[in-house]
């Protein structure tokens, strides 16, 4: 049966949560592990477009499209009828056992979309930390190497060898370890806060970052160097231009593979298919997940194919990596993306994102700085402009009046005080321009 749609406008028929979604709630506190928290306890029962609508009826604004997954929106049509049609033909044999056209056709896209016109291969997994985990047995066993630099400000998942790539403590590190070794982080070019402005953070950051590789770990001994485009979870701090193409280049000087965790930036969310694509940088190992499958569960491993072939038969794979249905929903995703031009649309939303949080920066010194690019755009809150102190708590604040207004932010950074745009890249003017306008008047009341 079809389920009715969604018209794509707010609606608050209860309190945010609501009597359902407060039972629901009082459920899972007594079912469900205290580990694993809720941002905003309204219980969602479906979704299209910008909308989600909760247990109580209430139709919620989304700016985080369940954290940059839903990229094509809930219920793509192509992404339903794929996934209706794939689950009542084969839901599974793991593809290393009998394969299936379906993986084969999903690394097509990737090696075809991934940056760079060079031979490429492609492994299949279920999340993002997967992805980076294979990321780097790539990388030591094609190297023979053992170091692995990351960044301040990094997150690259919450498996005992990502959390040790990953930089915030609370809560993602917070007594889980001790953690894998041979990881080291060095600091992030951050350009609002670099020491030197963000004037000579290129350069500088660039030099820094060598020369600190070079004195603690040694080229030689180093693997590979991986880093995100655009951070997510630490803050949504883009890089200065010249940087990442300046690492890249140091790293083929120095057979350093140069890994690109493409996971929350990929997929036409900042304005091109791939965060990279925007200075024409190159990697030579590319991770993926969240946007590319619809919000069905797939990740992928996507590098040059002499890298990626040298594994040995096995090294890789996984008992539900490239599950079908996941892999249909792909495709389906992938050719939504083409059809809308989701891309150039990701571009048309950050006008009207930088336009809205522009009136709140000149109405309020506690914006410290605005950033990202496409529909990946960040609001970094400060309580001192001079100092520049996080303004952690108003964050908190601003976010719930949010929250109880019925629209779903998201927060972010290792100060805990940025806050991350992440709507649907198919949602609509309206929502965006009343989502703006609910976040000036939480604002309003918050400061």
């Amino acid at each position: 049966m079809t389920s009715e749609p969604i018209e794509q406008w707010r609606i608050l028929r209860t309190a945010v949560p609501g009597p359902a979604s407060q039972a629901l709630q009082a459920r899972k506190l007594a079912a469900v592990s205290a580990g694993v928290s809720t941002g905003l306890p309204a219980y969602v029962e479906r979704g299209a477009g910008g909308i989600l609508v909760d247990a109580d009826g209430n139709q919620l604004i989304d700016f985080g499209s369940g954290i940059a997954v839903t990229s094509v929106g809930n219920g793509a049509p192509r992404v339903v009828q794929a996934v209706q049609r794939q689950i009542a033909e084969l839901t599974h044999t793991c593809f290393m056992v009998n394969p299936y056209e379906a993986y084969v056709a999903v690394c097509e896209q990737l090696n075809d979309l991934t940056p760079g016109d060079h031979d490429k291969r492609s492994a299949l997994f279920n999340s993002g930390a997967e992805a980076v985990e294979n990321a780097v047995k790539v990388a030591r066993h094609v190297t023979g190497k053992n170091a692995i630099v990351a960044f301040d400000h990094a997150y690259h998942g919450r498996t005992n060898l990502t959390l040790a790539m990953t930089a915030k403590n609370m809560p993602y590190k917070h007594r889980f370890g001790p953690f894998a070794n041979e990881l080291y982080r060095v600091p992030m070019a951050y350009p609002y806060r670099w020491p030197g402005g963000p004037q000579h953070c290129a350069d500088e950051a660039f030099g820094y970052i060598t020369d600190q590789i070079h004195a603690q770990i040694g080229e030689e001994n180093c693997a590979a160097v991986i880093i995100e485009p655009i951070q997510g979870e630490g803050g949504f701090i883009v890089p200065p231009r010249g940087f990442l193409p300046a690492l890249a280049q140091w790293c083929r000087e120095h057979d350093i593979l140069f890994v690109a965790d493409e996971v929350q930036s990929g997929f036409c969310r900042t304005g091109d298919w791939f965060a990279c694509d925007d200075e024409g940088v190159i990697p030579d190992l590319v991770t993926t997940a969240k946007g590319i499958a619809g919000g069905m569960p797939l990740s992928g491993l996507t590098g040059r194919a002499e890298l990626m072939d040298s594994i040995h038969p096995g090294g890789l794979g996984g008992t539900y990596g490239g599950n079908p249905v996941s892999c249909v929903a792909a495709l389906a995703s992938i050719e939504t993306m083409r059809e809308l031009d989701l891309a150039a649309r990701a571009r048309e939303i950050e006008t009207i994102l930088r336009a809205g949080l522009d009136k709140l920066a000149a109405a309020y010194p506690q914006v410290g700085e605005i950033r990202g690019r496409g529909a990946m755009i960040a609001m970094e809150l400060v309580a001192d402009p001079e100092t520049k102190a996080p303004a952690a708590a108003l964050t908190t604040a601003v976010n719930k009046a949010c929250h109880a207004q019925g629209l779903v932010t998201l927060t972010c950074g290792t100060l805990g005080n940025v806050f991350r745009f992440l709507p649907p890249l198919t949602i609509g003017d309206d929502l965006l321009h009343e989502g703006l306008d609910i976040l000036a008047d939480a604002f309003a009341a918050s400061v």
